[in-house]
């Protein structure tokens, strides 16, 4: 395949693709999800308007072909998607691709690891936001205790795959967490990273009050261990990483509150519906399904995909502010994923 190098209004590169899959979860994370909106009545999308596994493939093919070398499946829960190793599949033959993930919140993965193994998948992150049963279940909502998701990351590392832990931490929710998470994942030789509390969409009640910074977590991990820090591994990298000295075990931090990385963003999403967003804080999509199952050429699609990246100059954790913050519309996490 031959391949171009779009780029957008800041000159970043197209390189990063998240395919949100479902906008269904089993969870009901208190930062995505919280139950008391997305109740039982709650009307998620119908099976006709999500993009089947050939729209999925076809539409990824044409954005390896303008420089995307990583595609992260995420949801919703992914895994609610049915047959989701035959879309890892397809995915995985593309050529050009040089990496395909999935975000997950693990509880699935004992029945499916091997398989999305066997079909290409690469690697997993798996949300756990605490190690103590009762404030685990209370942040998912459904009561889940931390023994499935453990299940389900043991099931991942048998099956070859490569792990990551993601962690939202929220202030007087479960900071308390840091050192317990960071004292597993290193003792288990897992990658953890502490994500921000973001404001993302309008449903979670953010505060910037409720932040814990990556400066204030790094100072309470410090107290515990010794830390070696990393060059980013690639332009665009999220995570600023660390490495705990004498080990091969990393910890990483997604800053996008305290410390932006708009300037090196090469990521585009595609949401379950076929909705192209150029940035997680951006509510404002642009419709690829219709304009697809309108009967439209490749090279159509390819021209509009590249016409929005082009057009693309979304810099919202550069420029936040209260103002900002209120005025801005904003799509919800459990619609695009992380």
């Amino acid at each position: 395949m031959t391949k171009q190098q779009v780029k957008d209004q800041f000159d970043r590169p197209l390189r990063d693709i998240r395919i949100s899959v479902i906008d269904r979860c089993n969870f009901r994370c208190q930062y995505c999800m919280p139950a008391e909106l997305f109740g039982p009545d709650f009307a998620f999308l119908p099976r006709s308007e999500l993009l089947t596994y050939e729209e999925i493939n076809r539409l990824a093919s044409i954005f390896i072909k303008l420089g995307v070398e990583k595609i992260r499946l995420t949801g919703g829960e992914p895994l609610l998607r049915k047959d989701l190793p035959v879309l890892v599949e397809m995915l995985s033959n593309i050529g050009g691709l040089k990496d395909i993930a999935l975000t997950t919140n693990g509880v699935l993965l004992p029945k499916y690891a091997v398989l999305l193994k066997k079909a290409g998948l690469k690697r997993v992150n798996i949300s756990l936001d605490s190690l103590n049963d009762e404030l685990f279940g209370s942040i998912n909502g459904r009561n889940v205790g931390v023994g499935p998701v453990l299940k389900g990351i043991e099931a991942a590392k048998n099956a070859g795959l490569g792990v990551k832990i993601n962690m939202v931490v929220k202030k007087g929710l479960n900071d308390s967490e840091i050192i317990p998470m960071a004292t597993f994942c290193k003792e288990q030789g897992l990658e953890l990273r502490f994500i921000e509390f973001m404001d993302v969409g309008s449903t979670n009640g953010w505060k910037m009050d409720d932040v814990v910074t990556k400066k204030q977590i790094f100072e309470i991990l410090d107290e515990h261990f010794e830390f070696e820090p990393l060059d980013a591994a690639y332009y665009g990298e999220v995570a600023k990483r660390y490495r705990y000295k004498g080990t091969d075990v990393y910890v990483g931090f997604i800053t996008s509150v305290s410390e932006s990385f708009c300037s090196t963003c090469t990521r585009a999403r595609l949401s379950a519906n076929g909705q192209v967003f150029t940035c997680l804080f951006n509510g404002n999509g642009h419709d690829i399904k219709d304009f697809m199952r309108a009967g439209v050429s490749d090279e159509d699609l390819e021209a509009r995909i590249k016409d929005i990246w082009n057009h693309r100059s979304d810099r919202y954790s550069d420029e936040r502010t209260e103002e900002t913050r209120k005025s801005r519309k904003k799509i919800e996490m459990s619609y695009i994923g992380g």
